[in-house]
Parts: structure tokens; sequence; C-alpha cells
């Protein structure tokens, strides 16, 4: 099963290596992981997607908490929450096709923020679904180049992430 964690982590120098270490160390796979400052310039938090089992991710936040430089660990699964991920995508955009990649961006409500004679490059925000779902709207033979961030998380109404 796909779960998102939401770490709180000190934001010094070598803790997101010793996140990574851990899933290494243990054989889990990390799908993706984002990193920022919080509105707190002591702490960052870290979105890690993995797969597993609950008890592999009961397993894996029992470790995450042990590391000195966690400061908390949830996991996004067990409440309600919001997830979007950013995506690039440049496609050659020539001739007949330039109309079509503009109206298929339209409805997927991405942005075109690039362009040249030959290529369009686009911007598209949301949950993975939608952004996969458009990469297959799109004629896989047009598309150059895919830039994606992973995902980000956040729990719904009230709840917050915080020490």
């Amino acid at each position: 099963m796909r779960h998102i964690l939401s770490l709180l982590l000190e934001n010094e120098a070598g803790a997101l290596s010793r996140v990574a270490g851990l899933f290494s160390a243990r054989g889990y796979n990390i799908e993706s992981l984002t990193v920022a400052p919080t509105e707190d310039p002591t702490l960052s938090r870290m979105t890690i997607v993995t797969r597993g089992s609950d008890d592999v991710m009961e397993q894996i936040t029992k470790q995450l908490n042990k590391l000195v430089d966690v400061v908390k660990v949830f996991d996004l699964n067990e409440g309600l929450y919001l997830e979007r991920e950013l995506m690039l995508v440049k496609v050659r955009a020539e001739s007949a096709a330039r109309e079509e990649i503009k109206r298929t961006a339209d409805i997927f409500r991405g942005r075109i923020v690039d362009v040249t004679d030959k290529t369009y490059t686009i911007e598209l925000t949301g949950p993975r679904d939608k952004l996969d779902a458009f990469l297959e709207a799109i004629n896989s033979h047009l598309i150059l180049e895919t830039v994606r961030t992973g995902a980000s998380g956040i729990g719904r109404g009230e709840w917050v992430l915080r020490v």
C-alpha cells in the first residue's frame, strides 16, 4: 500500500542523509521525497512517499522516531489529507499538434510556461493521478522531457503537524 509520511526534522546538515540512509539500510524504497524549511527556520518538513504493509510502515515510523534529527513523524494516510505535485513537461509542438496540445493543457488546467517554434513547456499541479492522466492523454512520441517534484502533503481541516 502507498503511504505518505510527513516528518518534521531539524534543519541541519546531514539530516536528510540520515533519513534516506535508514530507508536504504533496511531495503525500503522511497518513491518520492521532498524537503524544505518550514515557517520555523530551525525545522524542515520532509514528505516521503513509500510502499509497504501496515506492519512495515509501523517499523519505518519507529525507526524514524529513533533518529536524533527527527522531531515528529506522521503517516498522512491515517487521516484526511491533500496531496499535490508539480510537473513540467516539454513536448514537441509543431504545426497541427500545437492546437491539440493547448487544448489538452487547458482541459487539465495546465499552463504553457515556455514556447518555441518547435516546443511547449507545460506546468501542471495536482494529485499524482491527474498528472499521470495528462501524460497518457498526450501522444507519448511528443513528450521530450518530464520533470516532477514528488508529492507534498498536508492534513485537511484543523489537523496541523507541529512540535
